[in-house]
C-alpha cells in the first residue's frame, strides 16, 4: 500500500510537469517517489531484522541513515533536469518538484500518508494556481546583446553614451576587433525593466551613431 501510494502521488505531480512539456515527467516522478519509499521501507526493516531491542546493548541500527541519503542522492538527478539557455536557466522548478516526489516517497515510506496527501495538495496547488498570478507580476529580465559598427576611437565611447541614454546598464563587456575590416563587435549582457520590450532595445542602440548591426536575445 506504501508503495502504491507513492507512485500515485509522485505521479500526480509528474503528470502536472508532463502536460507541460517538461523532460523529467509522469514516469520520472513516479520512479523516484517510489524508490524513495523503497529505500525506507527497507531501512525500517533493516531496523526491525538486526536492531537488538533487549535493552542490554544500543539498537546498533539506524533506520533514518539510509532515508537521509535519499536527500543528498536525489539533488544528482534534479542537477540533471537544469538546463542554461545563455542568460535564462531552466528546469528548476522541474528540479523541486523531483525533491518534493522523493520527499512523498519518503513520508509515504515511514507512513505519514495525511502529510502525503496534504503536501501533494500543496505541490499540485502552487503549479496549477500560481503561474498566472506569476505572469501578472513585474520582472526585471536579463538580455544578450552584440553590436557592431566602425572600428575608430569614438566608437565604444558612443556606444556607452548611448546605453547611458536608453538607461541600460551594461554587464559583462566583451570586444571583437577584426583588424582586416576595420569592424569591432561589442558583446554584452544587460537587465532590462519590465516595461522595456526586445523590439524597443532594438531600436533604440541601432539609432546609434556607427552601429551597423545589432543582435538581441
Amino acid at each position: 500500500m506504501r508503495l502504491l501510494l507513492a507512485s500515485l502521488l509522485g505521479g500526480l505531480i509528474g503528470l502536472e510537469r508532463e502536460v507541460h512539456g517538461r523532460p523529467a515527467g509522469f514516469r520520472t516522478h513516479l520512479l523516484v517517489s517510489l524508490g524513495a519509499c523503497l529505500f525506507v521501507i527497507t531501512s525500517i526493516e533493516f531496523y526491525r531484522l538486526y536492531g537488538d531491542f533487549s535493552g542490554k546493548i544500543p539498537v546498533g541500527v539506524d533506520p533514518g541513515r539510509v532515508a537521509a541519503q535519499v536527500v543528498t542522492g536525489i539533488g544528482f538527478l534534479g542537477a540533471g533536469a537544469i538546463l542554461r539557455d545563455k542568460t535564462s536557466i531552466r528546469g528548476l522548478t522541474t528540479a523541486a518538484c523531483l525533491w518534493v516526489a522523493a520527499a512523498l516517497g519518503v513520508a509515504c515510506g515511514i507512513g505519514f500518508y495525511a502529510l502525503a496527501f496534504l503536501v501533494t495538495f500543496i505541490a499540485l496547488a502552487s503549479l496549477m494556481l500560481l503561474k498566472p498570478v506569476e505572469k501578472l507580476l513585474p520582472r526585471d529580465t536579463y538580455l544578450s546583446i552584440r553590436i557592431w559598427g566602425e572600428d575608430n576611437p569614438d566608437f565604444i565611447c558612443d556606444i556607452e553614451k548611448g546605453l547611458a541614454g536608453c538607461r541600460i546598464v551594461p554587464l559583462n563587456l566583451k570586444l571583437d576587433r577584426d583588424i582586416q575590416h576595420r569592424r569591432l563587435m561589442m558583446a554584452f549582457q544587460v537587465k532590462v525593466a519590465a516595461n522595456e520590450t526586445t523590439g524597443s532595445i532594438c531600436d533604440k542602440l541601432g539609432a546609434l551613431a556607427g552601429v551597423v548591426r545589432v543582435s538581441v536575445e
